[in-house]
């Protein structure tokens, strides 16, 4: 007789597999967002924008593979890091500027690292080097910031989802319930620049550009932390740095310049902890055993050598 041949279940299939990781749900989100908002004003050229973005990071990351010679693969992360990018900036961004952008938040993030890990958000790094460096414009078009208000629960919707699925939502929370009471309390007391006023930040295209940077930007996994007592104190710096800067400084960068100084203390506490951690380990060899002490009163005051 013949042992009855045991049937396996299907396997599933690689994409399947993909939109359930973390980058997956941020590209099966960020995606239709960008799409969507590509229907009304600024979204031909930004669309365009984001081929150019996205050609240039998959060109980048397929250099770095062979210039460390490594496997070259379809690189997602850069993927994600050229949309965010051509989402944010503004349509009258000339195209080589962003592949420029791009090419220099991909670089930032292979040579900025702890380990494996950036130690700053790529497409912040990108962005804030196109404002400081070539006075680039941001319409953070693909947060619907160029449409009426009402459009905006498409962006919550889209950003609820990524914080929830990659369980940033305690991160994003924090950030957001401290940028928008701070704004508030400012408003009220009618504090801040007489050019960029805090209610200013709390009226649409500014309400924006901070839900999208939250969702998209602020819950990036390898950038940020994954306990959540550090991600409310991650939501809460990037939320506390941003506004102090608003309100003294104004521009444009205030946001970038808060994600980037938490990624910044993130990369710190990890180097801090793991320096404690070397300085409290033992001296002896990883085989050293110690021996608890007995509780039989008879072998009380002996030492292990007895």
């Amino acid at each position: 007789m013949t042992a009855p041949k045991t049937s396996h279940p299907p396997a599933t299939p690689a994409w399947k597999r993909f939109l359930k990781t973390p980058k997956g749900h941020v590209l099966s989100a960020l995606v239709p967002l960008t799409l969507f908002a590509g229907l009304f004003r600024q979204g031909p050229v930004g669309l365009l924008h984001a081929l150019v973005a996205e050609a240039t990071a998959l060109a980048v990351d397929a250099f770095v593979a062979w210039v460390l010679r490594r496997k070259a693969g379809w690189s997602t992360g850069g993927l994600i890091t050229g949309l965010i990018i051509a989402d944010v900036l503004s349509g009258i961004t000339p195209l080589y500027l962003v592949s420029l952008i791009t090419a220099i938040a991909l670089g930032s993030k292979h040579l900025l690292k702890r380990g494996r890990k950036p130690i700053f958000n790529p497409a912040a790094v990108g962005l804030l080097v196109g404002i400081w460096g070539f006075a680039t414009g941001q319409s953070w078009w693909a947060g619907l910031s160029l449409l009426p208000l009402w459009y905006l629960p498409g962006l919550l919707g889209a950003g609820l989802f990524v914080a929830i699925r990659v369980k940033k939502y305690p991160q994003v929370l924090t950030f957001l319930g401290t940028y928008f009471l701070l704004l508030l309390i400012m408003a009220i007391l009618h504090l801040g620049l007489p050019s960029s006023t805090p209610a200013d930040a709390l009226r649409v295209p500014f309400v924006n550009s901070a839900l999208f940077l939250g969702f998209f930007m602020l819950t990036d996994p390898p950038t940020s932390p994954s306990s959540a007592r550090g991600q409310i104190q991650f939501g809460a710096l990037t939320a506390l740095t941003a506004v102090v800067l608003f309100a003294t400084v104004g521009g444009l960068s205030y946001l970038l310049v808060g994600l980037l100084t938490a990624n910044l203390w993130t990369a710190a506490a990890t180097w801090w902890h793991r320096a404690n951690q070397r300085t409290k380990s033992p001296v002896e060899g990883p085989h050293h055993k110690t021996l608890a002490p007995s509780t039989d009163p008879g072998l009380r005051g002996r030492t292990s050598g007895s």
